[in-house]
Order: structure tokens, then sequence, then C-alpha cells
């Protein structure tokens, strides 16, 4: 049980940052990316094949995260002074792209070179060696310390509604809404905090190499997150919600539309190469079918799903995500008898059938704002 939560808590750290890169693009600077995948794709390949030529792991996570970073340089140079629907098909043609060269190329896997197809197997992952007593010691205390802040945030993020000051009663009203809003929310993500917690501390202690690998996840989102919320509420970010919003109106202003944009794109593909690099770490061998583009649209599911411009709705819609699927994996054979490839297209069709009523109930998702909505763009 413990090791199937550790599990479930790695591939939501991993896909909240593949979504909160997708997020930043497309959320706060209105940028349509459908080739998400690409960067992913980037970055877990070149960390592996970085590894087996002696490169330090976190070396090789940071130069899959600049090379993933390179490849949104490229896409925007081609697409960004074009018509935004330009950007959405040349994304969808480079993310089946990149994976169908890495399929019929041969890779270098440290002295010899293997058929991309074979895939690769048996390289290195973070702390896959069990450490000594001192050490699990001092990363029980990491994971303690992670949840506390964790918390503490929660409690922030959910008390700065209600103490907000507010003057006329439609305003009082909106605001009492959006507090219980956020307090079930941030109830929710305590006890799931918490439950991961638990199962950190015990797999931590009884090590399994997993668990050192969720440890490594969530600070690394917990630090992309805490960093990402700086750089969007700074006056970086306001030109890129402007931007999202009416790009001649940072135009007239003397902005440089263009270079924000690629630093967007930029950022937000470096942040899901560093995503790949823990998918390619929690599968322990990769595959050029495992980076297929619905990989990209499970993303935009995420980021729909808790609301977009909103990163801690974007970690929520990752979060929503992994239950659905953890909870439909288990119950739906016992209630319905169907084999595994169309329990598999059914369990599709009903995230479908909750987008398409959320779309119309709330369009702006969980924990999105209605006035910051982009998909009308």
């Amino acid at each position: 049980m413990f090791e199937y939560l550790i599990f479930l808590a790695i591939s939501t750290a991993t896909f909240a940052l593949f979504g909160l890169g997708l997020n930043l693009q497309w959320g706060f600077t209105g940028l349509i990316n459908f080739g998400h995948i690409a960067f992913m794709t980037l970055g877990a390949y070149t960390t592996v094949l970085l590894s087996f030529k002696g490169v330090p792991l976190l070396v090789s996570a940071i130069i899959g995260a600049i090379v993933a970073a390179l490849l949104g340089l490229v896409i925007g140079f081609a697409t960004l002074r074009l018509r935004e629907d330009y950007l959405g098909i040349v994304t969808i043609g480079v993310g089946e792209l990149i994976r169908l060269v890495v399929n019929n190329q041969d890779l270098p896997v440290g002295d010899t070179w293997i058929s991309g197809a074979f895939g690769v197997q048996s390289y290195a992952i973070p702390l896959s060696t069990t450490p000594n007593l001192f050490f699990r010691l001092l990363m029980m205390g990491l994971l303690t310390l992670l949840l506390a802040v964790t918390l503490f945030s929660l409690w922030r993020w959910i008390r700065t509604t209600r103490v907000s000051g507010v003057t006329e009663t439609l305003t009082r009203k909106t605001s009492k809404q959006e507090f219980a809003s956020r307090l079930g929310v941030g109830i929710i993500l305590g006890l799931l905090a918490v439950i991961i917690y638990i199962s950190g501390i015990i797999t931590l202690y009884n090590y399994i190499p997993k668990a050192g690998l969720m440890l490594v996840s969530l600070l690394v989102l917990a630090f992309v997150f805490w960093r990402l919320e700086m750089l969007v509420r700074s006056p970086w970010g306001r030109v890129l919600k402007a931007i999202r919003e009416d790009e001649e109106i940072p135009k007239a202003l003397g902005k440089n539309v263009f270079w924000y944009k690629l630093q967007s794109l930029m950022l937000g593909g470096a942040i899901a190469g560093i995503a790949g690099s823990f998918f390619a770490w929690q599968l322990s061998a990769i595959y050029p079918d495992n980076f297929q583009p619905q990989l990209t649209f499970d993303a935009w599911i995420m980021v729909i799903l808790g609301g977009s411009g909103n990163n801690i709705g974007t970690i929520l819609g990752a979060v929503v995500y992994f239950a659905y699927d953890a909870i439909t994996r288990e119950v739906l054979p016992k209630i319905i008898p169907l084999d595994e490839a169309r329990l598999g297209a059914f369990r599709i069709m009903v995230i479908g059938l909750i987008l398409m009523v959320l779309m119309i109930w709330r369009p702006q998702g969980i924990l999105g704002k209605k006035e910051e909505l982009t998909l009308g763009k």
C-alpha cells in the first residue's frame, strides 16, 4: 500500500511540474502549445543518456532542462511572430517529430549504440542505494519540514481571502464563496499531504529507492512552484498577463512582446524538461512510446480542471487527475464487466464527460478566475 502511495506521489509531482510549465505558457501568456510532450521527451532522454556518460544526475537534469528550453527558443523564433494558431500547429508536429526521431535513431548508451526503438534501460536514478541511518533521518527531517511549509502555505492561502477588505454586498458574497472553495481545497490538499508524509516517513526509514525519488520530486516541485509564484506576481508576470489579454496594450507601452513570449515558452519548456527527468527516473526504462501525444492532453486536462492562470489550481488538477486514475483502475473493473482495452477507453470517456460538465458549470476551472479565462481567445 505504502509503495503504491509513493508511486502516486511521484506521478502527481511529475505531472504537476509538467502542467506548471504548460500553465505558464498558456494560462499566464496565452500561448497555445499542443506539443508540450516534446520538452519532456528531450529532458528525459538527455538526462538518461548523459548519466550513461558519467555526468552526475543533478547536472544531467539541468542540462536536460536547458536542452528543452533551447527547443522552445527554436520553436519561438519560428512561430511567435506569426498568428497564434501557427504555434499550436507547429508544436503538435514537433512533439511527434521528436518521438519518431528517437524511435528511428541509434542512441549512445554508454560505450555502445542501440536502436531507439529498443528503449533505454538500467540507468541510474537518484538515491537508488540504501543510505545510512543518519542520512535517512536527515531525509525524514526534510520531508517533515516540507510538510510544515506546505500546511503553513495552505493556511495562508486560505486566510488571505477571508481577511481581504470587502465593502459591497456582491463583493462580500463572492469573497465568501471563494473562501469556501479555498477552504475545501486546502483541507483536501492538507489531508493528502499528511497521508503522503506518513507513507514517506515509513518508506524512508525502511528504505526503498522510490521513497528517495519521491522526496526529491516533492522538493523540486515545491521550489519550482515557489519561484513561479514569485515570477507571475512580479512586473514580468504582469506583462505576461497583459499579453494574454491583449498584446497590443503592452506593445503600446513599449514592451517587447515577442521577447516576453519567447521567455515564457523557454521557461515552460525547461520546467517540462525537468518533469521529463523525473518521468524517466520513475519508469526506470524509457521507450519512445512512453511519450505519446496523449500526455500533452493529460497536462491540458490538469490545467483546465484546476483553473488556468493559477499554479495551485494546476497542482490540484494533477491531484484530481491521478486520484481519478487510481480510483477508477481499482473500482471500475469490479462494477463494469469490460476487458482492459474497453475499460481504458471508458475511463477516458468519463473524464471527457467530466470536463464537458465542468466547462458548462465552471469554465474557468475549480480555482480559476472567470475574468482571467483565456478559452475565448
